[in-house]
């Protein structure tokens, strides 16, 4: 099986997606790849344990990728070994209408991990660099000065964004929150034979919406905004990773791999000792609970 290392899937300098692969099979079959995730998996599970108690740190996990691209599914088999008060996934839809009286990353910044614990974002506040670039419309609603129409919303206005993400992020990060984004990287063949699967198979019919078929007709729209969106926010603090995503199996294993062997340079995060005191008479409370 291929050795995965972060910095393959790591963006580190500027990316066209036409020439980023979709199929990874890290030359291995289905089932060596799940066995793999169980043993990743669980080292994650155990870390998330340490940062607990460590309790100085926290992690942020962004999933961004076209409809199908795996995200519900990955987030399910990532994390199905941690505590579950360990980690709090936040799926991102439309804004409400409290949401749309505060600035675009007022609901993200809420939504943060608190120390010692994971925060799984599903969508993330690169929608407001991506969804709302391919329907500009949608920026009218945010009630924002000096725009009252589509054509007051510039080139100069996304710069703006992109500047304030990556302020937003190294903000994070530099009071103690591990960022990791992750770009689930499909092609549109496969998503089109997803899309079929949610159509042909009746306990996936609900997953199934005609706004699925007409986001498509924007394929290279969204292509484009993606690529944008990473050309202008992968940082050192906080780097995208682009994961091959045609192979559900892979992908979930690139990500928790990536995570694990990232998360573990953090040498810091251990175990705090306890107190010279506590430990000298560890015995003597171990008797008296043996002979209550």
């Amino acid at each position: 099986m291929k050795k995965i290392k972060s910095k393959d899937f790591r963006v580190s300098e500027k990316i066209n997606l036409k020439d980023i692969a979709t199929l990874e099979t890290l030359d291995t079959d289905e089932e060596t790849l799940k066995k793999e995730l169980e043993d990743t998996r669980e080292k994650l599970g155990e870390f998330q344990d340490t940062l607990y108690a460590h309790g100085k740190y926290s992690v942020l996990v962004c999933l961004q990728g076209i409809d199908t691209a795996g995200k519900d599914s990955l987030i399910r088999e990532v994390f199905k070994d941690f505590n579950s008060r360990g980690v709090v996934v936040h799926s991102f839809k439309s804004p409400t209408d409290l949401e749309k009286k505060h600035d675009y990353l007022w609901r993200h910044y809420i939504a943060l991990p608190a120390r010692g614990k994971f925060s799984v974002f599903n969508r993330t506040h690169y929608e407001n660099v991506i969804v709302t670039r391919v329907h500009p419309e949608y920026i009218l609603g945010e009630n924002l000065p000096h725009i009252n129409s589509v054509d007051d919303i510039t080139d100069e206005f996304w710069n703006q964004r992109f500047e304030q993400i990556n302020n937003f992020e190294k903000h994070i990060a530099q009071n103690g929150t591990i960022i990791f984004k992750f770009f689930l990287h499909l092609s549109k063949r496969e998503q089109k034979d997803r899309l079929l699967r949610r159509l042909e198979k009746r306990e996936k019919n609900w997953k199934f919406s005609p706004d699925d078929l007409k986001e498509r007709k924007l394929w290279d729209n969204y292509q484009q905004c993606f690529e944008e969106a990473i050309n202008n926010t992968s940082t050192e603090h906080a780097p995208w990773y682009i994961i091959p995503s045609d192979s559900k199996d892979a992908a979930r294993l690139i990500v928790a791999d990536i995570m694990y062997d990232e998360l573990k340079e953090y040498k810091d995060i251990q175990e705090p000792e306890l107190p010279e005191e506590i430990k000298r008479n560890l015995d003597d409370y171990k008797n008296q609970l043996e002979n209550e």
